[in-house]
């Protein structure tokens, strides 16, 4: 199928990061960002890297445990329980606040995103703007609950770091560019695609994030393009993703390096990903893996999710 190429203009603004998505480059060599400790949220979110958002409602209390570590918080109440561990409790308003776990060798920044409650929605709306309303959790899975609540996204939130190659622009719903936007993402999500992305980096494929095609999508805007009530992508727990580096022109790139740009790049991709996934010490990231063709709206690209199982779809051999 040809793949309809976006304008000029728009490609050279996205390419040149002045478009309001978030673009990877090569600028400089892929840092992973892992730092030389990690970081416990409430005893089962393990957090490797120098910089991770975690979300949280106002008042919210949450545990912290580092070892060798100190701790301080800009805002809400951090409160020591022991060597290496903390109780912090959030602030009663929305917004952000910075956690910095120290050692001498190293340092830990949270980025906790307080979220608008989920209670404050009415008539399917956050403070206007359009969220509709979640089914019943899917066979009583935990990772199909309704989110909790919402976070702003603003100017003055857009390029907040969710860790150390991924940005909180390159993930709203697509269904309005006005501001404020509202969202929320899985931190097992961002996790997985960090993992994803040193591994690609690892395999010789030189990017230093992936383009997200499809981050959160609101109930109604993931009801209006005819999606499953379901779908990973309302709970923030999946990314349609691709590589655009070389050249930089909103289609996968030639990953496989056959010479041409199509499916076969997206499948190299899923194998790479099913490749890492399928390891023993990699099975708490069970979620999905999909492969999509190109369409005369984009190219083809790749799901990655976060739910609790396995389940695989699209690879033709």
């Amino acid at each position: 199928m040809k793949i309809r190429r976006p304008k000029l203009l728009r490609t050279l603004l996205v390419c040149l990061g002045t478009f309001p998505a978030f673009h990877p480059s090569t600028a400089a060599a892929f840092e992973s960002g892992r730092a030389s400790f990690s970081v416990t949220v409430n005893g089962d979110l393990v957090i490797p890297y120098r910089v991770f958002a975690v979300y949280v409602l106002p008042g919210e209390r949450f545990r912290l445990t580092a070892a060798g570590a100190t701790a301080t918080a800009n805002r809400g109440s951090l409160t020591a329980t022991g060597p290496g561990e903390w109780q912090w409790t959030a602030p009663a308003d929305p917004g952000v606040a910075e956690l910095v776990l120290e050692t001498p060798d190293d340092r830990i920044q949270l980025n906790a995103l307080i979220l608008h409650p989920a209670g404050q929605i009415a008539n399917g709306r956050l403070n206007g703007y359009s969220i509709g309303s979640y089914p019943a959790p899917l066979r009583g899975n935990p990772f199909y609950n309704a989110p909790d609540g919402f976070f702003e996204l603003n100017e003055d939130t857009a390029d907040i770091a969710l860790s150390p190659n991924f940005r909180l622009a390159q993930f709203p719903s697509k269904q309005s560019m006005d501001l404020p936007r509202y969202l929320v993402l899985r931190e097992d999500l961002l996790l997985k695609l960090e993992l994803l992305l040193e591994h690609v980096n690892n395999r010789g494929i030189a990017t230093d994030s992936f383009t997200v095609m499809s981050g959160y999508r609101t109930p109604n805007y993931n009801r209006a393009i005819g999606n499953g009530q379901h779908s990973r992508h309302i709970y923030g727990g999946a990314a349609d993703i691709y590589i655009d580096v070389s050249p930089c022109d909103d289609i996968m790139d030639d990953l496989n390096r056959d010479g041409a740009f199509d499916y076969r790049d997206a499948q190299f991709l899923y194998r790479l990903a099913d490749e890492l996934f399928s390891r023993p010490e990699n099975a708490h990231f069970r979620g999905g893996l999909g492969v999509y063709r190109s369409t005369s709206a984009h190219g083809p690209f790749l799901h990655v999710d976060a739910r609790g199982f396995r389940a695989r779809w699209g690879l033709l051999p």
